[in-house]
């Protein structure tokens, strides 16, 4: 069986000669003369079952093989590969199963914060490796990633749908024509309502044991954005960040909803049985390891924020302004991209009769100009982003990738770390976190 590694080196060796090996980060698609690709499953939740389970066998079985599925309750694994339609034999021991069944691409979904723990496995067993974000949860499980990738030569994929969606490639392709000119700040904004936002705090997610909290989890795909739209590293990040509204934040609770005697009075009452497929993942395999998939939102034991505010601050002198609130009565997100010749905004939120939806180009002393209907979307999860990110990752060609869109090793660990940076911020009441002092570069 996998166990913990203790690591005490903290090293990351920058510039392209140590990480080469993830330069071309994607796994390579197979030829159509050659055999296809075997990819196994560690953690069999929704994401890992739908995702990256019932999706590729539908759409990606001519070049894509699920060889073998795996989770830490038995339970939840079979359900899962009924849900996928798959025959891949399933285990508990993930070792055994990369023995028995020698995929050549292990895929990771499991609780963010074992992430690391199989990367490193998976390497040491001579697999590449994809992961779901985020790479890891604090600076030791960064720099024992890091060691394993060295150390093995494999590949490690860090599956940033994010950059995927329609208007981040053209947010993208705008930076790199120089739309706005050379780049002074960022303002990025995310807004989770009471349905998207308030699910963070039913599931594992809600502590920080788990997560890493909401600025690893969930902010992790923003910061990556970041990271790709500027071009740059990040140096440094001052943080703020406090549970304001959810956990102790209320005069009654329960364990979760189904038992709760609150149901009547509580806004925030969630019945898990009105989703099958839920019921089949979760509800039913409650035995196996007692997890509750429709936990309270007022537990005392939330140990992650609702509310965040914070500075970064990268190689190229640009400021990164973030927020993000969870418990609001819309959803979507406001950000703004300023350069000394104009400036980006892209808006994509709404609720109670009203929304705002758009990007838009200013050019100073110009004019302003939409530039992309939000309505065309492509079909698929998170509007077309993960269709896009299967189709590169399975089908696309090593050499085309016009916008830098394969994310590797090394874009993991910076997304990660800022989060981290973040949290550690946070801890020191507000103290500026520098990235190479949580792993040296």
């Amino acid at each position: 069986m996998i166990t913990d590694s203790t690591i005490t080196r903290r090293s990351f060796i920058s510039g392209g000669a140590a990480l080469a090996v993830t330069a071309s980060s994607v796994v390579s698609a197979p030829r159509a003369a050659e055999r296809r690709l075997r990819m196994a499953l560690v953690g069999t939740g929704a994401r890992g079952s739908f995702t990256w389970g019932q999706d590729v066998v539908e759409g990606y079985s001519d070049v894509v093989a699920i060889v073998g599925l795996c989770d830490i309750n038995h339970k939840r694994v079979e359900a899962a590969k009924k849900l996928m339609g798959t025959t891949a034999p399933s285990f508990v021991d993930f070792d055994r199963m990369i023995k028995e069944t020698h995929p050549d691409t292990v895929m990771v979904t499991t609780v963010d914060a074992t992430h690391a723990r199989y990367i490193v496995r998976a390497l040491e067993l001579g697999c590449d490796v994809m992961t779901e974000k985020p790479l890891c949860t604090d600076e030791e499980q960064c720099v024992s990633i890091l060691d394993a990738q060295k150390k093995s030569g494999r590949k490690v994929t860090v599956t940033f749908n994010a950059r995927h969606d329609p208007e981040a490639k053209r947010i993208k392709g705008l930076l790199m024509e120089k739309a706005i000119g050379d780049i002074i700040s960022v303002d990025f904004h995310e807004y989770l309502d009471t349905s998207h936002g308030a699910d963070y705090f039913r599931r594992w997610h809600r502590m920080k044991q788990n997560s890493g909290t909401l600025l690893v989890h969930k902010a992790s795909h923003h910061f990556d954005l970041a990271n790709w739209w500027l071009d740059s590293a990040p140096v440094e990040v001052t943080a703020f960040g406090d549970l304001k509204f959810y956990g102790r934040n209320n005069s009654f609770r329960s364990t979760h909803c189904r038992v709760c005697p609150f149901k009547q009075q509580c806004k925030f009452y969630w019945d898990v049985t009105q989703n099958q497929d839920y019921v089949k993942l979760y509800v039913d395999c409650e035995s196996e390891d007692g997890y509750l998939r429709d936990g309270c939102v007022w537990r005392e034991d939330i140990n992650i924020y609702d509310t965040m505010s914070m500075v970064v601050k990268y190689e190229n002198g640009v400021f990164l302004n973030y927020t993000a609130n969870t418990y609001l009565p819309f959803e979507g997100q406001a950000i703004s991209i300023n350069g000394r010749t104009g400036r980006l905004d892209y808006n994509e939120f709404g609720g109670g009769g009203f929304e705002n939806k758009g990007l838009r180009l200013t050019r100073s002393f110009g004019k302003s100009e939409v530039i992309q209907d939000l309505e065309a979307r492509r079909t698929g999860g998170h509007g077309g982003a993960d269709t896009s990110l299967h189709d590169l990752i399975f089908r696309g060609s090593q050499g085309s990738d016009p916008l830098g869109l394969r994310a590797d090793l090394r874009a993991g660990a910076r997304a990660s770390l800022i989060g981290i940076a973040a949290y550690r911020s946070i801890e020191g009441g507000g103290k500026t976190i520098r990235i190479k002092d949580l792993v040296e570069v």
